[in-house]
């Protein structure tokens, strides 16, 4: 666009995000969306850069002679900054989204875990942990009459203090875990079937993906096994005599019993704390007998 200064290797980006995102839709045309800020079709603001593009001075980032303030919480002087991006959200808030190169901490922990991911609570550990779900509920009055007075910096806000609290929870929920054990084992439990049934809301508010994602990267820098297990009857199965009785809660009949006692030796179950232990052996029994070669 005439008068506005970027790199050639910046509109090289831009023209191959293009070509994936078309490549993706299948068609050889894409509408771009309008650039009015006022209009519901806005596109935000997105400025890529490789390795080279943007340096660190003096508290500020040098962008094609543009010198440019932010708020440095992670200490950028200390790292060499390499491809990334300037992007704007739609509170209209501009980030430095860079990759830096870190040196791996080794993780301390000893012991292991297993992770039963559900819809009441988002996560629940074998230990008895829980990460609390349903964030989006508490803060549904007050979304609900900002639509209604069509105050859509409100809503904005509201929904990012949403995104904010999720994320912030989930960051200390799986560091936690992370420094505590050597070993992670989580349910490959699937939220794009769920989400075509009637519990959609309750399982894109609870964001298990992105606490996979988490819990795998922050294990990979850590040194640590994660590892994605079946957990297919894990809550039916009777964590301490491994069998499945007749009283264990079945099918969708039982998803309001939250704690039985298992029929054939007399244990008493918390539902989530139950399936989590049986994801934790069956994390255990992988790790035992390897992982065959594909």
């Amino acid at each position: 666009c005439e008068g506005v200064k970027v790199g050639s290797a910046t509109v090289q980006l831009v023209c191959e995000e293009y070509a994936t995102r078309r490549r993706q839709c299948k068609k050889a045309r894409l509408n771009w969306r309008v650039s009015n800020p006022k209009s519901p079709k806005r596109s935000l603001g997105w400025i890529p850069f490789k390795k080279g593009g943007a340096s660190y001075r003096n508290g500020q980032v040098k962008f094609c002679g543009l010198a440019l303030s932010l708020w440095d919480s992670y200490g950028l002087s200390q790292f060499e900054l390499r491809a990334g991006s300037i992007s704007q959200d739609a509170r209209g808030r501009w980030y430095l989204n860079v990759a830096v190169e870190v040196q791996a901490r080794p993780g301390a922990g000893t012991a292991s875990v297993g992770i039963d991911l559900g819809l009441k609570t988002a996560a629940v550990c074998s230990s008895g942990k829980p990460l609390e779900s349903r964030i989006y509920r508490q803060y549904e009055p007050a979304l609900a009459a900002a639509q209604r007075a069509c105050k859509k910096g409100r809503v904005r806000a509201i929904h990012a203090k949403i995104a904010n609290v999720r994320k912030d929870a989930m960051h200390k929920f799986s560091t936690r875990l992370v420094k505590e054990n050597a070993a992670i084992f989580v349910g490959n439990v699937s939220s794009a079937k769920l989400i075509k049934t009637k519990m959609a809301k309750s399982v894109l508010d609870a964001g298990w993906s992105t606490l996979k994602t988490m819990l795998e990267y922050k294990s990979h820098q850590a040194g640590i096994v994660f590892e994605e297990v079946n957990e297919a009857y894990t809550t039916q199965t009777c964590s301490c005599c491994g069998a499945i009785p007749a009283s264990s809660p079945k099918g969708r009949v039982g998803l309001g019993i939250r704690e039985w006692i298992c029929s054939d030796c007399g244990a008493v179950h918390d539902r989530d704390t139950n399936a989590a232990k049986n994801i934790l052996a069956a994390g255990h029994r992988r790790l035992a007998a390897g992982i065959p070669a594909l």
